[in-house]
């Protein structure tokens, strides 16, 4: 969600971000594109190297059904700017932010056969290759769906979707169920037997959860009420391990989307909550430290202590920028287990930022880390959205794909106004950036992986 779209007036929606750049040594520029990685124009690199994206893509819809009905043809244009820039990445994994769900699927399947499996481009920019991705997933989110309580406490307890109010006091914001939603594309096998959903799981039940305080009374984490707090759930979206089998191991995508920390008061319930929401990933990955939390199948624990992971997502929070709470995104960048660096950046970002000025001339952060082009005045330019493998998998290359005004590619990116802001909130694709991570395998066996191509022996970097 843009936070233009509040300036403005437009929509209320959720799935902004609040974040500034995080700190961090850079690797060498890489194309936005990726394309000096993968000039073959296949998905794939060479030995035991597996790219993972991330992309709040802004698919989301006004209202139900319309994104299947608007991927039903190729006719959309912003679904085929996106899908564009994810073939000239080439991820082996995406995650894709803000795409709805609907319980058949529908859209996760038209995605891929009307845009991502078509080409795409102009003169200017070349053509792409389509992209394939054999193995997709899914899965209800707490976006939209009513809680029967007032959550805003405004002393209406909305539940109907036709009327106003009615995302405030879902158990994630939303204008309908599913609304916001999160979808996996990969290349590789999704171990489906072994997957693990967060989406019940209750705030209350995390030990030392930053509940939010009712500033006017004096007892203190009241803002919601017990029989609240007995159906509120921690995740505004949905948490998802996902263990994929790639060559010669299993990684497990760790994917998510924390609220944003705004559209709130002096409570800060969004933001305590998305501090919360963070939490969840670094405890997970932490060994003893998720004893407390259990799945949607009733699974206690978290991640086995040398398993390897990568945390995908739009985590609306950043350490220098933005109204998320203090040191919310460390729970993660200064998690010994977790390989923030080198951090993916561009050239585009930083140009962004100087020719935009207002807000971005006083942030604290590096603009080459910003993956969001969010409102000039407030918050700014901002680092939104994160690839973090664990520190086992090392970091090869990483960018974010932000062409520069001067790149024939920079259409597919543009600015704020090329589109109304209910489409990609107000840009061609998204006010966010695809941003991807290159790692490379270790202890990886010989054999013909999935693709037919052969394996490159045990090899540790």
């Amino acid at each position: 969600m843009s936070r233009r779209l509040k300036q403005a007036g437009a929509l209320a929606l959720a799935g902004a971000l609040v974040v500034g750049a995080a700190m961090g040594a850079v690797a060498a520029p890489a194309a936005a594109d990726g394309s000096q990685h993968r000039s073959d124009g296949r998905s794939h690199h060479r030995g035991a190297t597996v790219r993972f994206a991330t992309f709040n893509a802004s698919l989301n819809r006004l209202t139900e059904g319309q994104l299947v009905r608007d991927l039903s043809t190729p006719a959309d244009q912003q679904a085929a700017t996106v899908a564009e820039i994810v073939q000239r990445v080439r991820p082996d994994v995406l995650l894709l932010n803000e795409f709805d769900f609907d319980p058949s699927h529908a859209a996760l399947r038209l995605f891929q056969d009307n845009y991502l499996s078509v080409p795409h481009g102009d003169a200017a920019r070349g053509t792409t290759m389509p992209i394939s991705y054999r193995y997709r997933f899914t899965a209800p989110v707490n976006t939209g769906v009513a809680s029967g309580f007032d959550l805003n406490n405004n002393g209406v307890a909305v539940t109907d979707p036709a009327q106003p109010g009615y995302g405030d006091d879902a158990l994630g914001f939303g204008a309908y169920p599913g609304q916001f939603g999160l979808a996996v594309y990969s290349r590789y096998p999704i171990d489906r037997r072994h997957i693990r959903t967060f989406q019940r799981f209750l705030w209350k039940d995390m030990p030392g959860a930053r509940l939010p305080d009712d500033p006017a009374t004096a007892a203190p984490a009241d803002w919601y009420s017990p029989a609240e707090l007995a159906v509120f759930r921690l995740s505004s979206k949905s948490h998802w391990d996902l263990p994929l089998r790639l060559p010669g191991e299993t990684v497990h995508v760790l994917v998510s989307h924390p609220t944003p920390p705004v559209f709130d008061g002096p409570e800060d319930r969004n933001g305590l909550r998305n501090f919360d929401e963070i939490r969840l990933w670094s405890d997970y990955v932490t060994p003893g430290a998720a004893r407390y939390l259990y799945d949607d199948r009733g699974r206690r624990g978290g991640l086995p202590r040398h398993a390897h992971f990568v945390i995908a997502g739009d985590e609306n929070s950043d350490p220098l920028d933005g109204d998320s709470v203090p040191g919310a995104t460390q729970q993660l960048l200064d998690n010994p287990r977790v390989a923030s660096t080198p951090m993916p950046s561009s050239a585009g970002a930083v140009e962004a930022a100087a020719l935009q000025g207002g807000a971005n001339a006083r942030h604290r952060s590096d603009p080459q880390f910003d993956t969001a082009d969010f409102g000039d005045t407030a918050p700014g330019n901002l680092h939104a959205d994160y690839v973090l493998p664990d520190a086992g998998l090392p970091i090869l290359r990483s960018a974010v794909f932000w062409p520069t005004t001067t790149d024939p590619l920079y259409p597919l990116t543009g600015k704020f106004g090329d589109n109304p802001p209910s489409v990609g909130n107000g840009f061609p694709s998204s006010d966010h950036r695809l941003v991807w991570v290159d790692v490379s395998l270790k202890d990886r066996h010989d054999g013909d992986d999935e693709h037919g191509r052969r394996g490159a022996g045990t090899r540790s970097r």
